[in-house]
């Protein structure tokens, strides 16, 4: 296997030195360098040379220039995000020559997937992984979104030492970030987002979670073309269920809102799950949870910048999204509210595979309670950051999204 590495925060190091200030063309060749050495390493760690289409050199190139310019990383952040970077290449070149060996993986079809979106902290997670419960389904797994090569194999899966090794991941965040851990709870084996998937493109919020790159967000969020980011997702997908049924996925990512018309494209089957809940409660908190993960790879943090960016990003989804529900494509759309979900799971859920034409069959139901009674209550209580500090107020995120409550009948 390809050497790998963390894809989560690692404890702070020294300061960095500040890097001299470099003239336009000095910069441009630096950055260029930069670039060089990063798909260098990778083509080095995996003896492999083909990323297959060039599309992604785009959004890398975007990355990797904003990170030298804008994002101030300290020397943890420097190293951890060349990390990230290489090891989103080699995954890159793994998956290619895969494809190489075994050109009958393109012949796999991803049939109607279920894809939640909407806003994060909305209990998105929590359904994710009660789904993630059924045996008839097949979700991405923390461990596969990591390292997706060599594709799962049913056979070998329970001993595959990519769980273990995330799971050292994950031990690692939990000792060293403990606030973080409560904030997004998750294990090896657990059911996770599509960013991973979406950044071996270049094309995913992820990068704008950990680093402060106003033009790469700029440019991700109302210039980059993102059909080619969910051709290459469905790759992905079509890599993993190959050796591995079933083939009925259950998919999501908050920041799919962004582009549902790009989605939809490439997954035109589709259902949609969108969870709701209070953006006074929100939006504070996802700019809380980028806040602590920044902290991480920047001593020199901008909170206003956080809580702006987030405003402003989660409003355009929400806009894009309701323009999509309402252009015909209400019938696709299945809602669950925060509260009662939280409450109790059960309705919504048996709604939802009403909704989908399917039976929520006694080893599932039996799976998800088991997963409720033990998960639900647990104490994953921290320490809330003020709004005001991110430069936010409940009441004004409230009429901001007046429009976003009234259409999915929540209180404002």
């Amino acid at each position: 296997m390809a050497q790998t590495h963390n894809s989560v925060p690692i404890p702070p190091l020294p300061l960095a030195d500040r890097a001299p200030t470099l003239a336009p063309t000095e910069k441009l060749r630096d950055e260029m360098d930069h670039i060089d050495q990063l798909l260098a390493q990778a083509r080095q760690q995996t003896n492999l040379t083909n990323f297959g289409s060039d599309e992604f050199y785009e959004g890398l190139r975007i990355l990797v220039t904003a990170l030298d310019r804008e994002a101030r990383l300290n020397a943890t952040g420097s190293a951890a995000t060349d990390a990230q970077i290489v090891m989103l290449l080699a995954n890159r070149l793994q998956i290619e020559d895969w494809y190489t060996r075994h050109p009958e993986i393109d012949e796999q079809q991803i049939i109607a997937p279920l894809i939640g979106l909407g806003l994060p902290r909305t209990g998105s997670t929590a359904l994710g992984v009660l789904l993630g419960e059924d045996p008839n389904v097949r979700s991405l797994r923390n461990w596969e979104a990591m390292w997706p090569c060599p594709p799962t194999n049913p056979a070998t899966m329970a001993h595959d030492p990519r769980i273990a090794m995330a799971e050292l991941s994950m031990q690692r965040r939990a000792q060293n970030f403990p606030r973080m851990t409560a904030m997004l709870p998750s294990t090896a084996t657990s059911p996770m987002e599509c960013q991973l998937l979406m950044a071996l493109d270049f094309k995913s919020q992820i990068f704008q979670a950990f680093a402060h790159i106003p033009s790469y967000v700029e440019w991700f969020v109302d210039k980059a073309d993102l059909v080619p980011t969910y051709h290459y997702v469905k790759r992905v997908l079509k890599l993993l269920q190959w050796r591995f049924p079933p083939i009925k996925w259950r998919l999501r990512n908050p920041s799919h809102s962004l582009f549902i018309n790009a989605l939809n494209q490439v997954f035109p089957d589709a259902n949609f799950v969108m969870t709701h809940r209070d953006v006074g409660s929100v939006i504070p908190s996802v700019a809380d949870l980028y806040f602590e993960l920044r902290k991480a790879y920047s001593d020199d943090v901008d909170l206003h910048a956080i809580g702006s960016e987030t405003r402003s990003v989660f409003e355009r989804g929400m806009h894009r999204m309701i323009a999509f529900r309402d252009a015909g494509e209400e019938h696709r759309f299945f809602d669950i509210q925060f509260v009662p979900f939280q409450e109790d799971p059960f309705p919504s859920i048996e709604a939802l595979y009403a909704f989908l034409g399917e039976t929520l069959s006694p080893q599932a139901r039996a799976n998800m309670q088991a997963w409720w009674r033990d998960h639900a209550h647990e104490n994953r209580s921290y320490e809330r950051t003020n709004p005001a500090v991110f430069g936010l107020n409940p009441e004004q995120l409230r009429e901001q999204f007046r429009f976003y409550a009234e259409r999915f009948n929540m209180a404002v």
